[in-house]
């Protein structure tokens, strides 16, 4: 029988490696997974509203809410991943959704990983895959 052995340096990187993996960011379609919330490829989270009936094809923020709570939109080059839909906008622009809900981002986070959306008024929730 062979014994390897392997170096303290060694194992620290593996372990380091394993422990970075967890907290990666990944790509999950037109959003990605950062945290356990999705995000915009900007890394600004994603929100929910719990007024958008699920699957409606529909968003019913517009106008001044929409100011606040900014869209996900979709771009030319995006597709679709498995999970994610298009809905149809007021304005006649084209928003992202995840399992049916469209999704948004919050104009008050200042910086990746900013949370401050969550439970606002009772109805916006933090995008989770």
């Amino acid at each position: 029988m062979k014994i390897l052995k392997i170096s303290a340096p060694l194992i620290l990187a593996a372990t380091v490696l394993t422990a970075c993996a967890g907290n990666a960011v990944q790509t999950a379609g037109p959003a990605r997974v950062s945290d356990g919330m999705l995000t915009g490829a900007n890394g600004m989270t994603l929100y929910t509203f719990d007024k958008d009936a699920e699957g409606s094809g529909k968003s019913v923020c517009n106008g001044p809410c929409a100011t606040n709570w900014p869209p996900l939109l979709v771009t030319a080059d995006e597709s679709a991943a498995p999970g994610y839909s298009v809905v149809m906008r007021d304005d006649g622009g084209k928003q992202w959704a995840y399992k049916g809900k469209p999704l948004y981002f919050w104009v008050k986070d200042q910086k990746p990983g900013d949370r401050t959306g969550d439970g606002f008024n009772g109805v916006w929730r933090v995008a989770k895959p």
